[in-house]
């Protein structure tokens, strides 16, 4: 019969736990000193070692070759029968499936017979915190006055759930998730015997995926090493069996957020939703990305965690649009527009002109206005032309704004109707392409800026055809 590797490999030592080096030691020094307490707490995550350190503790009290050690013998009938589950006088309740009041006045009735084999009866009662209250009242009178052959170890993941004085009575160990190094090491083991080829990228994967817990871990390793049976199993593998998204694939998306290319982003967004990912779950696998690179100092604090917090800002927005494609377009845009902070020094055209109104013969700086507000008019549909070639969102965003004025070297740009418009093209994002373009097209260094109705104390210009103005914006499209 198959036994699956999580059973195989579970330790029969204290030496072989992984992690929680602090709480073996204690235990450790309990049993070879025999000051055992008669009731033990063990909290922490799933799959971190707490059923298996209260295993090993009735193995360290019940063995018969070595007694009461910190190092059972593994040999006696004792020991070999807690390893396989049937050790009559460790009693193992599952206080998921049986957490009422009959269950524990069962364990009142039977708790004083003596040990039939070993020296203590060991009860562990897992997810103790399942029991209901009138369970956890029985449970608290006979956690006062146990008999001196009994020791009892709870273990749960929800410690907030346990009645104070149940904790009171207990010493209580905090477990918690492990390591990667921890993780590696144990599964670097298990390959080796198991004859399992497998590179440190899908060890890092494995790990991921397992959330720091031990039991998962094998789990999803024994998963792997299935589905590739008979090959050397490399990082790529491992993430598609696992259903979790390639760092190549992470990487690719995070060099186009670096090129600020909209263009490029969105294509990407396609192809994936071509290839069936998950779109959603590949913006939090790409938050996970951005976070491990930033820990190991591949991208800047700062610009790492505005990453992460736009991602999340419009996943939890827009956790209800069912179109996955637009969510993603959404994703990328507010990335892109909060990530580029570009830097441009704008040199102005000067020239030298004297002062005659001052009695001193100096020099100074004056600028010299080269275009008029009706030239920028004459040339603004090849303005938009560009704008829109340069960047689609141009379109919607430049659809309500028309040239308003120029004052000295600087060219504000009205908008009727649309705030949000407005707002989006004052980002540099926006602004700093748009405004290359018009300096490019007027031969000119202008400097942009934008107005609302509520912002200028100027005539606006005549009300026009909204429709016309789209339609000349698009040319006819």
């Amino acid at each position: 019969m198959h036994m699956t590797l999580y059973r195989k490999y579970r330790p029969k030592t204290f030496e072989e736990v992984a992690g929680e080096s602090d709480i073996i030691k204690t235990l450790k020094n309990s049993l070879d000193n025999n000051k055992l307490a008669h009731a033990y707490l063990f909290n922490g995550p799933r799959g971190v070692g707490k059923t298996t350190s209260a295993r090993l503790i009735a193995k360290g009290v019940n063995c018969l070759k070595n007694g009461i050690s910190s190092t059972p013998c593994n040999e006696c009938e004792a020991c070999k029968e807690i390893d396989r589950g049937n050790f009559i006088d460790l009693i193992e309740i599952d206080a998921a499936s049986n957490r009422g009041i009959d269950e524990i006045r069962e364990l009142k009735d039977k708790i004083n017979y003596r040990p039939s084999k070993g020296r203590k009866k060991i009860y562990i009662i897992d997810e103790v915190h399942m029991l209901t209250k009138e369970a956890f009242n029985a449970l608290l009178k006979t956690l006062e006055e146990p008999p001196e052959h009994v020791i009892f170890i709870l273990a749960t993941t929800e410690p907030d759930k346990i009645l104070p004085t149940i904790i009171s009575r207990c010493q209580r160990y905090d477990f918690k998730t492990l390591s990667y190094q921890e993780i590696k090491n144990k599964l670097s083991d298990i390959c080796e015997k198991e004859n399992i080829k497998i590179d440190d990228g899908s060890l890092e994967v494995i790990y991921e995926a397992s959330g720091g817990s031990m039991r998962d871990a094998i789990s999803i390793l024994e998963r792997v090493a299935v589905s590739n049976l008979g090959q050397e199993i490399t990082e790529e593998d491992a993430s598609k069996t696992i259903g979790i998204t390639s760092k190549n694939l992470l990487q690719n998306f995070y060099d186009i957020i670096k090129g600020n290319s909209l263009q490029k982003g969105v294509e990407f967004l396609e192809n994936l939703w071509i290839e069936s990912v998950d779109i959603e779950k590949f913006f939090k696998d790409f938050a996970k990305f951005i976070k491990d690179e930033t820990y190991k100092g591949n991208i800047e604090i700062e610009k790492g965690l505005k990453i992460i917090g736009d991602t999340f800002d419009s996943l939890n927005k827009f956790k209800y649009e069912e179109d996955k494609r637009l969510l993603g377009y959404v994703v990328l845009n507010n990335i892109l527009n909060n990530q580029i902070k570009l830097k441009e020094e704008v040199i102005y055209k000067e020239v030298v002109v004297e002062n005659k109104n001052t009695e001193q013969e100096n020099k100074v700086i004056a600028k010299e206005p080269s275009i008029t507000i009706e030239d920028v008019k004459g040339k603004w549909n090849e303005i938009l032309k560009l704008a829109k070639n340069e960047k689609p969102t141009y379109r919607a965003f430049l659809s309500d704004a028309f040239p308003l004025k120029i004052d000295g070297e600087n060219l504000y740009i009205g908008f009727r109707e649309n705030e949000f418009s407005k707002e989006q093209m004052e980002t540099d994002y926006y602004n700093i392409p748009f405004q290359e373009i018009v300096q490019k097209v007027t031969n000119t260094k202008l400097k942009l800026h934008y107005l609302f109705k509520k912002d200028r104390n100027i005539v606006e210009k005549k009300k026009e055809n909204m429709t016309q103005d789209i339609v000349a914006y698009f040319s006819g499209e």
